[in-house]
């Protein structure tokens, strides 16, 4: 199937609801990250009324210096700030979910209408993530410290890292 803005296969299938009626696209990659991406304008209008929904979500109440609190919180593994997510609609780390665990609660409730997690369940369980939570403390670490010049901590870091990504790879893979 060809993209439909353009003559290259389409590699993105897009279902929109206009009017409660459903409108299929189907673009290449190019044509779809144009379309998917809000000029500035849209993001302008959007984003506050997206960031006003999540702190509803969130049950952060009615005070703005709640909110910018919040947003200044920052996981000690990853280095994500609660803001940072609340744009990105993506956590840096697993770690995230316990870091931002009272925050994230109403939202998960609110989206799947529980807070446990029900289905399949990754082969390398919690020790895994474990591993790749501290896999991603020490890139961050590493990043500071080469950021600060310290080369030495920095590639102190990056054995570690390696020692880590290889014991990984030999328990899960």
């Amino acid at each position: 199937m060809k993209c439909q803005r353009c003559e290259r296969p389409a590699t993105f299938h897009i279902t929109d609801l206009v009017d409660g009626e459903p409108n299929e696209l189907h673009l290449c990659e190019e044509c779809a990250q144009t379309y998917l991406t809000p000029t500035e304008e849209e993001a302008a209008e959007v984003m506050p009324a997206m960031a006003g929904l999540l702190a509803q979500h969130l049950a952060v109440g009615e005070s703005a210096d709640d909110l910018k609190r919040l947003d200044q919180r920052a996981c000690p593994v990853c280095g994500i700030t609660f803001l940072e997510f609340r744009k990105q609609g993506r956590l840096g780390c697993p770690h995230d979910y316990t870091f931002f665990a009272e925050e994230l609660e109403p939202l998960l409730m609110n989206i799947h209408d529980d807070t446990q997690h029900i289905g399949k369940s990754p082969k390398c369980g919690a020790a895994g993530a474990d591993q790749q939570t501290q896999i991603i403390r020490l890139r961050r670490e590493m990043k500071e410290a080469v950021a600060t010049e310290s080369y030495e901590r920095a590639s102190e870091l990056r054995d570690e890292i390696r020692a880590l990504e290889e014991q990984f790879r030999k328990d899960n893979g």
